[in-house]
């Protein structure tokens, strides 16, 4: 009955004759279940046969990424006048979404999500963003912080079969500034550098205490990950010491490096993730996007024993896990990332609202929008722009369930509630990066919440999240 069932939905759904032949058997035996939730651990093909077939498979790979990315999104260079990140790159400005042929957000907005559904009118831009491959999977950095990296410790954290997928545009600023709860009064204390083995101690000697100290040197520690150590089934040209938790945060932050979700099986289902920022941990109370781990010091010992291996801990015992003390190391790097600050706003009072002196009309006016009509104070509120819950979103009620490049597009479920303060140097935007700018995240609210905000209000809501 589930094989009858989910050829329905794929029919439904319109997919192509052609996929449905050529996967489409394999669907609808695996899609609600995978043959097997393991890894495979024993290789039988040796890794320069791997590395050339996977090679060859490359540029086919990323066209069909490129070509998914060109249909849903403007991809466009196009600044924001008047906005900037922390350090000065520019912020992307306008709703990229593309829309079906003869649609207005306006007009969609005045449809059901039962209309929307049944018609198919639901933007493909906000559907789930699938990983430049998804039956692949596996951490992927941009080429920015793979070039930086190389320069200052020699790791090649390229790999040889994939590449990022999205335009830097879109991307934050590299490096970030670092900003200290315990030293305000430095401001950024990067120097304009990426924090990683070769500088953290002339950098932070003399700022923090030797316990932070220590912290910061396991932060940029490498210890070997799914696709990156020395074993057969790597995905980098030579054996490689493994990954940094800053290679993702970088500078405390994030650099848009993008993963699966370690937490669900089958493949198709998994999510593709958007590093999160680390700015602000210290009021945080829930981690990962939908793990509701209770701790920083429970992530952190998830992602080292299970997190950077696909939550597979067999293939973790084969490539190298490493076990942190809990009571001396974990809680080490733990105290560090829960001194890194918020960006400054200097627009906010000491409530987090704007302070009416120093704020614009159009921003006043945002304001008002989120903590009423567009509800976003619901699970945003002030200070810092989080009620550290969980929520769901339920945006399939707008669309029926399809494979987009090898991902189930169907329920999310529960996703953690992200921190809004300094969000306009996080992008992109959602738990998967589906939202290039804040305009589009602003009509994906707008329409699965069916608040009919006006352009006005729209544009006062970006407004005053870049006053964050």
């Amino acid at each position: 009955m589930k094989s009858l069932r989910l050829l329905s939905i794929c029919l439904s759904a319109a997919i192509p004759a052609a996929l449905l032949v050529a996967a489409g058997a394999c669907l609808a035996e695996q899609a609600e279940r995978a043959k097997t939730s393991y890894a495979p651990v024993d290789i039988q093909e040796d890794f320069k046969t791997t590395m050339s077939r996977m090679q060859a498979a490359k540029a086919a790979i990323e066209a069909r990424q490129k070509a998914l990315l060109e249909e849903r999104y403007d991809l466009a260079n196009r600044a924001a006048p008047n906005a900037t990140m922390s350090r000065g790159k520019a912020v992307q400005e306008g709703v990229r979404i593309k829309l079906p042929p003869g649609m207005t957000w306006e007009k969609l907005a005045d449809l059901s999500p039962a209309e929307i559904r049944e018609k198919d009118l639901f933007p493909k831009g906000l559907l789930p963003l699938p990983f430049p491959n998804q039956p692949e999977g596996g951490m992927l950095f941009p080429k920015y912080h793979i070039d930086e990296i190389k320069k200052q410790t020699g790791r090649d954290l390229a790999r040889f079969d994939l590449d990022h997928d999205l335009p830097d545009h879109f991307l934050p600023e590299f490096p970030p500034p670092i900003y200290l709860t315990t030293r305000p009064d430095l401001g950024d204390v990067s120097q304009g550098k990426v924090v990683t083995s070769d500088n953290y101690y002339e950098l932070f000697n003399g700022l923090l205490n030797p316990k932070q100290l220590e912290g910061l040197r396991l932060l940029v520690t490498p210890f070997p990950q799914q696709q990156f150590n020395a074993t057969e089934d790597r995905r980098t040209v030579r054996p490689s010491l493994g990954v940094t938790c800053f290679d993702c945060h970088v500078n405390g932050h994030a650099n848009a490096a993008t993963h699966l979700v370690g937490d669900i099986r089958p493949q198709e289902y998994r999510h593709r993730l958007d590093t999160p920022s680390l700015r602000g941990l210290n009021i945080q109370r829930l981690f990962g996007s939908q793990r509701a781990l209770k701790s920083v010091e429970d992530f952190t010992e998830f992602e080292q024993r299970a997190a950077y291996f696909d939550g597979d801990p067999s293939i973790a015992t084969k490539k190298g896990v490493n076990i942190l003390e809990r009571g001396s190391q974990v809680h080490f790097m733990a105290e560090f990332e829960s001194l890194l600050d918020f960006p400054p706003a200097p627009k906010l009072d000491r409530f987090g609202k704007l302070d009416p002196a120093k704020a614009t009309p159009q921003e006043l006016m945002g304001q008002e929008v989120f903590f009423g009509k567009g509800r976003c104070g619901v699970c945003h509120p002030a200070p810092y722009y989080t009620d550290n819950l969980m929520h769901n979103l339920r945006a399939e009620e707008f669309y029926k369930p399809r494979l987009v490049n090898g991902r189930w597009a169907a329920s999310d479920g529960p996703i953690k509630t992200f921190v809004l303060r300094g969000i306009k140097d996080s992008p992109p935007y959602m738990h998967d990066g589906k939202c290039l700018t804040l305009e589009d995240t602003v009509e994906f609210f707008n329409l699965v919440f069916q608040l009919k905000l006006t352009q006005e209000e729209k544009a006062g809501l970006v407004a005053f999240m870049r006053a964050l």
